[in-house]
């Protein structure tokens, strides 16, 4: 496995809807946390899961190739 830096400045959604969600969550988490810690590095962490999920972009996987905004093909008959 090797990491990709040209993949990193494409900038595609590489984030499903329910990790987007869990990343909200759990950034909002920190930071409240971090309020009451004066911890800078759950503050760090905390900004970076809000930043991620909100944009819908990792630049972690992004550089992995991974992508986990699975579109599911769903047919009527």
């Amino acid at each position: 496995m090797s990491f990709d830096y040209k993949r990193m400045a494409k900038f595609e959604h590489n984030l499903g809807a329910n990790e987007k969600k869990y990343r909200l969550y759990g950034g909002a988490a920190l930071l409240a946390i971090s309020i009451f810690t004066a911890s800078i590095a759950l503050l760090l962490v905390g900004m970076v899961l809000v930043g991620t999920g909100f944009s819908g972009w990792c630049p972690i996987y992004s550089g992995l190739n991974k992508n986990s905004d699975v579109i599911e093909n769903t047919t009527t008959e």
